[in-house]
């Protein structure tokens, strides 16, 4: 006899973990950043300064002290196709390496375009479809944000156009293809199609760009163009906040096991993929409800947590965007063309930087080499091959979890595996030192 099959029950059951609301941490600090600064009179910045730049849905959020925000029915439907993401045993990896640590990944991978970013870019393309925008313009570095915001404009109606940093342009090409593959126009940055990037182009056609540079760019064609904007993949508050669905879901799926975190892991660029898994988490730390480490992980060629200065600085090259009160290497900083594009990124998100600076959040840098062979045991192990940016999580995870061996002390691990790396294996193949071991 047949079953009746039920999309609607199948779609109740798989949604049970799906948060209805992202979480705002600044309800819940103490005290929140400084704010941000006008670049040009350097007072604190007025939403209205922003409505040039961003749709008036997104400065909404952005400035919010709320502490649950509601997710739209119209985002939770388009969340609902890949969400909740899984929470993964790495029982594999255990055994590697011998150790009484239980360490639990969260696979973002399993997203529309293999990573996290779809999280706010759904949500930001909704926000500019409702007011009417046409056009979003923005920067990717690897190619996930960008493929992240193309997949999102293609599903609300809003073209996109993406200024991709040179070096992933040319180590990338399959994330310029997806992107391609909805709709979306993409261009090498710096490049000849904006002022700003002109001036770099034509002294060396080749240099490798920044995302502070692409960022210049993106922002310079938004505000100049015809009823478009700006979408930013990272480091603003709204934008982390869309992404807590991560450490949401996480912490369901976690208490469903029966488990809490003893250390959360996160790679960090801008700071959106680690303050989406750890953010939900920090909230019962600030209340004194738990006892978790928090572990920031970035590349040792662009460590700006590490030793980058806490102050004011422009998120972008041009100096266009408002002052952040963040951890910067320097908005002229050009990172060596590592291949974790995703975290070549001069700054960091000023809520990771604040909780950094309060001691909440610890910091830690890795060689890029040594990511590399993280992510290739990890492959081998879990059979999931980590972007690069990943990798760098896994590598500090790693690390954690021969910490307890050599202790013998049981602890559970938590880390965000922000992507996959199955666009990335000419890099594996180029830097894994193991890769054939």
């Amino acid at each position: 006899m047949s079953k009746t099959i039920s999309p609607e029950r199948f779609a109740a059951r798989n949604a049970a973990f799906l948060p209805e609301h992202f979480y705002n941490i600044k309800a819940d600090l103490p005290a929140c950043p400084p704010p941000p600064l006008h670049p040009g009179t350097k007072a604190p910045l007025r939403p209205s300064d922003l409505e040039a730049v961003f749709s008036r849905g997104f400065i909404a959020q952005e400035i919010t002290r709320e502490r649950f925000i509601p997710i739209p029915k119209e985002v939770r439907e388009k969340l609902a196709v890949y969400r909740p993401t899984p929470l993964i045993y790495a029982s594999g990896l255990r055994r590697a390496l011998d150790t009484p640590a239980h360490v639990f990944y969260k696979y973002e991978g399993v997203g529309p375009v293999g990573s996290h970013k779809s999280n706010t870019a759904l949500m930001q393309a909704y926000l500019a479809a409702a007011e009417g925008v046409e056009t979003l313009v923005t920067e990717t570095g690897a190619g996930q944000w960008g493929s992240a915001l193309a997949q999102a404009g293609s599903l609300f109606g809003v073209d996109v156009r993406v200024f991709m940093v040179r070096s992933s342009f040319r180590q990338k090409p399959g994330r310029r293809t997806v992107m391609e593959m909805f709709g979306a126009k993409v261009e090498e940055s710096p490049g000849p199609s904006t002022n700003f990037g002109r001036a770099l182009y034509e002294k060396d056609p080749d240099h490798p760009g920044s995302l502070g540079i692409a960022i210049s760019e993106a922002i310079e064609v938004a505000v100049g163009g015809k009823n478009s904007k700006y979408a930013l993949g990272s480091v603003l508050d709204a934008v982390l906040m869309h992404q807590t669905v991560i450490g949401l879901e996480a912490a369901a799926q976690l208490s469903a096991a029966g488990a809490e975190p003893d250390v959360v892991i996160g790679c960090v660029g801008g700071g959106s993929n680690f303050g989406g898994l750890a953010f939900p988490f920090v909230r019962g730390s600030l209340a004194g409800e738990r006892k978790t480490r928090y572990v920031a992980v970035e590349p040792e060629a662009c460590p700006s947590l590490t030793r980058g200065d806490l102050r004011y600085d422009n998120g972008d090259t041009a100096g266009l965007t408002p002052l952040l009160f963040m951890h910067t290497l320097g908005r002229d900083f050009v990172p060596a063309p590592i291949h974790a594009g995703g975290l070549r990124y001069h700054g960091m998100a000023p809520l990771v930087s604040h909780l950094v600076g309060q001691g909440m959040v610890e910091s830690r840098s890795v060689p890029q080499a040594e990511a590399f062979d993280a992510g290739t045991l990890f492959f081998k192990t879990e059979g999931i091959l980590p972007a690069p940016e990943s990798a760098h999580a896994v590598a500090a995870a790693i690390t954690e979890a021969a910490e307890a061996r050599a202790s013998g002390q049981e602890r559970v691990i938590l880390f965000n595996l922000s992507g996959h790396g199955f666009l990335d294996l000419a890099a594996y193949a180029k830097n894994g030192r193991n890769s054939s071991s």
